[in-house]
């Protein structure tokens, strides 16, 4: 019996750099950033450095969208040609449009294209796709690589702290994490992802103590129950992501899969400063 050939497509949600996507197989579907009345596609017309001088000299905030049905329809067909079935795997649908459009593309396909809501955001979404497309590097089974997905994404923790809140605010995306605003000026908010939605974890009152607060708790996660995977990522906050891998790489006995930076999408929504880590046990 002929392996099944399976294409792995994600979003560009998942900040997975370029070198990664190229090393693994996936196939982005970029999301756009809208300024006044130019459309960049993420991480593909406009990348991460650029899009901060351009947010920093903005007079108003960029809107972002997500891919049409059209788009969707598009990637696949030309994907199988080649391909047997396509497993797409997306932002959580709590956050974007995005899984919805590729659920209206993926009906024309005849069960070819499964879909699958990471409820996951930047590196905790890219950490599923990675895992899924080494799977089918590996030679999986089409259920075998959604059975591991389920697991990773069932035993998946995701922090991250910002500079403000005024960019979810703005960008309409606060939710349960508006608690947060106001109660301390120049506060550092910590916000974690449940569900596939932000909610407030916490507050401190400068980056040290944030920082501090996220690694706590993920020290503690781990030896309850060890982790078996992390990332961490950020925007114009560096500094920041190399001290909390350098921590957690010494403390969890493991390398990071993926250190990254944020991509003009995702940092529209929260802001230069933001940092995050995501740690699966699975």
């Amino acid at each position: 019996m002929t392996k099944e050939r399976i294409a792995i497509v994600a979003d560009s949600c998942g900040d997975i750099p370029a070198e990664v996507v190229q090393e693994l197989g996936i196939t982005i579907v970029p999301l756009q950033v809208i300024f006044g009345d130019k459309h960049y596609r993420d991480g593909v017309d406009l990348g991460s450095e650029e899009f901060y001088h351009m947010l920093m000299a903005a007079k108003d905030l960029p809107t972002t969208t997500q891919p049409s049905p059209e788009v969707f329809i598009g990637v696949y067909e030309e994907l199988l040609k080649s391909y047997d079935k396509i497993i797409s795997i997306h932002i959580s649908h709590k956050l974007s449009g995005t899984l919805q459009s590729a659920n209206i593309a993926a009906q024309e396909f005849d069960g070819r294209v499964i879909t699958w809501d990471t409820l996951g955001i930047t590196g905790g979404a890219g950490m599923q796709t990675c895992a899924a497309a080494e799977a089918v590097n590996d030679g999986a089974t089409v259920e075998e690589v959604m059975e591991l997905l389920l697991n990773i994404r069932d035993n998946t923790e995701m922090l991250f702290s910002l500079d403000t809140l005024e960019y979810l605010r703005k960008g309409g995306r606060i939710g349960a994490a508006e608690s947060l605003l106001g109660s301390v000026l120049k506060i550092k908010p910590i916000i974690i992802v449940i569900e596939g939605y932000y909610h407030a974890y916490g507050k401190a009152r400068s980056s040290k103590k944030a920082i501090k607060t996220m690694l706590d708790y993920f020290i503690k996660l781990h030896r309850e129950r060890p982790v078996k995977r992390f990332v961490v990522g950020q925007f114009v906050a560096e500094e920041m992501a190399n001290y909390a891998q350098e921590v957690l790489e010494k403390e969890f006995g493991i390398k990071a899969s993926i250190n990254f930076v944020l991509g003009p999408v995702i940092a529209t929504h929260v802001g230069p400063g933001a940092y995050g880590i995501a740690v699966s046990h699975y």
